[in-house]
């Protein structure tokens, strides 16, 4: 990556150890979200130099594949210590890529990164499987459990650093070679990512092509990669998934989410409102976890309504180095006309109680919003919004609280608040969900699997489980007699 102190950011695509601009020499403007101002130029990467990347990675992983898992762990823990040393810069390259507070990315994306890294350098070297045994008389058999190859991977612009990081770091960890295309809003801490290493890896084993949703679909419909792995909507899910199977392709999917918080009577309501505000609306709600679907239970849903509201309002957004806001823009121009056309398309029986406007005419930040009123049936309670909108709905009982929570097609996360131990449980075993946090929403633990059902995708970020997902079986038999 280069720069002069006039012209824009130059950024390049990192391919078997070098940095390569696209061999087409195509660009596209990269957007500080906090101005609506170009900052960088990145690469628009085409069939030719995914086929590079692709290649690269073939190569890499005739040798990768070979090292022991301790070589492997030394690695991580190389790198993990590298973004570490290196945090500051990375926090001022991922807020200026996504427009997030520099306080917050500091401690609340860096660190986990650091310990994500760590955490898999460890799981490397832990991999089970069953024991060796003789299942056939005069025959011993044992599994094998080996890296798949080499795969292809897209991240979003949501969280750029550390969904690079939750990708690559299972991948490599269990001997593949990758190929990661992250979004083309948000490249540039992917980019110092692979800068860092580049300084650690054999060339080839980590690659980076940067470029627009034509590079992703060079790159899943390219015949090499073993796998392909996607952090994405549930179009862009679909698209690889199809495309995929086409030469049954393995495919990793986390895409979106609508996530039911449901709060019953017996919680308690200013701290439900503090915490699912907090869960809400940091970045900006674009997230796929985010607490933006809350369902109450009748009897208190006023009162719990007043004391969100009240939340929303201590929730400001501004530029990235103010150390008062809670959170900053959305991601882009698209993205701002995107939220702000469900409140625009809200149905007349909806009601805006807080936010519900663009904030000032640079950059694009939005108000911490909450809508109440809303039916089941309506579009901002089934469709992703991914913005500052936490959306509030009534429940009678526990059985309709379940119905409502699971009348979505997704089933990413979701939570519940009350006081009573055994309705939790219940909660956790009836949610259609993938994780369930109770009494609280959105902390995630390297030890622990992220990962949804239903049209939130399929297979698991994160854990042991995450890293398996990476792997292949295999059975040997030999006879012994």
């Amino acid at each position: 990556m280069t720069s002069t102190s006039t012209a824009p950011l130059r950024l390049q695509n990192l391919v078997d150890g070098a940095w390569a601009d696209a061999r087409d020499g195509r660009v596209a403007d990269v957007v500080d979200p906090a101005t609506g101002e170009v900052y960088a130029h990145a690469p628009v990467s085409g069939p030719a130099d995914v086929d590079a990347a692709v290649g690269a990675a073939a190569r890499a992983f005739t040798t990768w594949r070979r090292t022991t898992p301790a070589e492997r762990q030394r690695a991580l823990l190389r790198l993990a210590d590298a973004v570490e040393a290196r945090a500051d810069e990375l926090v001022a390259v991922e807020s200026r890529d996504t427009g997030k507070p520099l306080h917050l990315t500091a401690t609340e994306e860096v660190p986990p990164c650091v310990d994500q890294l760590r955490f898999f350098a460890g799981a490397a070297r832990v991999l089970e499987g069953a024991s060796a045994g003789e299942y056939l008389a005069g025959h011993t058999s044992f599994v094998r459990r080996e890296p798949v190859g080499v795969v292809g991977q897209v991240t979003p612009w949501n969280y750029p650093l550390m969904m690079a990081v939750w990708k690559i770091a299972p991948a490599l960890a269990a001997g593949n070679t990758v190929v990661l295309k992250p979004s083309d809003t948000t490249p540039a801490s992917t980019l110092l990512l692979a800068e860092l290493a580049a300084g650690i890896l054999p060339p080839g084993v980590l690659n980076v092509v940067c470029g627009d949703r034509g590079t992703g679909r060079a790159l899943v419909e390219h015949p090499r990669p073993d796998m392909v792995a996607i952090t994405g909507s549930v179009r862009a899910g679909t698209e690889v998934a199809g495309s995929a199977a086409r030469d049954v392709k393995r495919v990793h999917l986390e895409l979106g989410g609508k996530a039911p918080v449901v709060v019953f009577a017996d919680a308690d309501l200013d701290a439900a409102a503090a915490g699912i505000a907090s869960a809400g609306y940091f970045n900006a709600g674009q997230d796929c976890t985010a607490a933006t679907r809350v369902l109450v239970q009748a009897a208190v849903h006023d009162d719990f309504l007043a004391a969100l509201a009240a939340q929303a309002r201590t929730q400001r957004t501004g530029a990235p180095d103010d150390p008062g806001v809670a959170f900053g823009p959305v991601n882009s121009a698209d993205q701002l006309a995107r939220v702000t056309g469900f409140l625009e398309r809200l149905p007349g029986h909806a009601e805006v109680v807080a936010g519900g406007r663009r904030q000032g005419d640079r950059g694009y930040f939005h108000e911490a919003t909450v809508v109440a009123g809303l039916r089941q049936d309506d579009e901002a309670v089934q469709d992703e919004i991914f913005g500052p909108v936490i959306t509030v709905q009534p429940f009678a009982d526990e059985a309709e609280a379940v119905a409502l929570a699971n009348g979505v097609r997704y089933g990413l996360a979701g939570s519940v608040w009350t006081s009573d131990h055994a309705r939790a449980m219940r909660l956790s075993r009836d949610l259609d969900v993938g994780v369930v946090w109770i009494n609280t929403h959105i902390p995630f633990v390297a030890e622990m699997p992220h990962g949804g059902f239903k049209q939130s995708g399929y297979g698991k970020d994160l854990s042991m489980y995450g890293l398996e997902d990476y792997t292949r079986i295999k059975h040997v038999m030999s006879a012994i007699d």
